[in-house]
């Protein structure tokens, strides 16, 4: 008799359930009469990587090259939706400027959420690559146009429950909060749900969503575009890109080059000068703990609760470390002004404290994969 299989052990609600057998994928896009009349039948069909949401090929068209994205349901068909519509909206949005940074948008079918867009061939960046891309960046943020904010929804910072679980993760790292941080902190969420401006936000901008072509960079992949500050995805280049698996650390010179490329462009193609103070924005990423899981695994649990008892990775480098470049950046930036003086200083007290608790951890990486 075959010996009796092990009990089933109780799946910990902070790990994600497995995956599904994945669902075969057609190998040509599902191209409608109204694209076939219009863009011809797409022929070579070659299936892409992608993400779990969607479905991306790379077709030849009359017209040349071309990339087919189809947008698939990931949590329901609502979200679906809204996803592809942020995208539609944001590549129309993008597509008018002068100068585009986004590829050209030849068709959509709302009834299958297809995107029909140019190929753009992608070249190895340079060394100095984040310095085009903050260009690029300021480029796609000024592009909005006076409706975004009637197509688009506006930019979701941190929330209380965000402060409430970073307080909580320093007592559970042994930090003292001094009076007055929680004060700060209310502040900054609050400033943030109300930071001016209606730059066309990307929502997403992370190496692998910028392609480094013969005619610059171009953005892909805008299914989270929302209008807002653009500084609060400026501060992804010092922050380390939060929402992303591949996270970057420039060195400070190179930082300063690529943030007053953003902030001059910003300026010649708005006229509005911009001050550079990204200690907000760097705060509001730190204290945000779905910043550090992928996109699937966000709004699940309490991913900073996790940090004291377990270190994950994710992409390029683990939690951990995201947390220890984020708590070093925003010591350095709130301690240059008084609005979040106490907080920086816990940060200070915090980045020693995880160091001493965590010896081995690596720095960020300073090349992008």
């Amino acid at each position: 008799m075959p010996p009796s299989p092990p009990p089933q052990q109780p799946r910990s609600s902070q790990q994600p359930e497995p995956s599904p057998e994945p669902t075969p994928q057609p190998a040509a896009p599902p191209f409608s009469a109204a694209l076939h009349a219009r863009l011809g039948p797409p022929r070579e069909p070659e299936l892409l990587e992608s993400s779990p949401r969607s479905r991306v090929w790379r077709v030849a068209l009359a017209a040349g090259a071309a990339v087919v994205k189809q947008v698939v349901e990931g949590v329901d068909a609502a979200d679906a939706d809204e996803r592809y519509g942020r995208e539609v909206a944001a590549l129309r949005l993008a597509g008018r400027a002068a100068d585009p940074v986004v590829p050209a948008l030849w068709g959509t079918d709302p009834e299958q959420r297809l995107i029909v867009l140019e190929h753009l061939t992608h070249r190895p960046p340079a060394p100095d690559w984040i310095v085009a891309y903050a260009r690029a960046l300021a480029r796609l943020h000024a592009s909005a146009g006076p409706e975004v904010a009637d197509v688009l929804p506006r930019w979701q910072g941190p929330t209380e429950a965000d402060v409430a679980a970073f307080l909580a993760l320093a007592g559970a790292l042994g930090v003292a909060v001094a009076p007055g941080v929680a004060d700060e902190l209310h502040a900054l969420v609050a400033r943030l749900a109300a930071a001016p401006g209606r730059a066309l936000l990307h929502g997403d901008p992370c190496p692998s969503n910028d392609l480094h072509t013969a005619d610059g960079v171009r953005f892909i992949d805008l299914e989270g575009a929302s209008w807002g500050s653009g500084l609060v995805e400026l501060a992804y280049l010092r922050i380390g890109f939060p929402t992303c698996w591949c996270v970057t650390a420039a060195k400070p010179a190179l930082l300063r080059r690529a943030e007053g490329a953003y902030a001059d462009t910003w300026r010649e193609l708005t006229g509005e000068p911009l001050v550079l103070d990204l200690t907000d924005a760097c705060a509001g990423w730190l204290i945000r703990g779905d910043a550090l899981v992928q996109r699937a695994l966000r709004g699940a649990a309490d991913q900073l609760a996790r940090l004291p008892h377990e270190d994950w990775e994710w992409g390029t480098c683990t939690a951990r470390q995201r947390l220890l470049h984020r708590l070093a950046v925003v010591a350095e930036l709130a301690a240059q002004g008084d609005e979040l003086r106490a907080f920086g200083a816990l940060c200070h007290t915090l980045h020693r404290q995880a160091r001493d608790r965590w010896p081995t951890l690596l720095p960020v990486p300073t090349r992008r994969p």
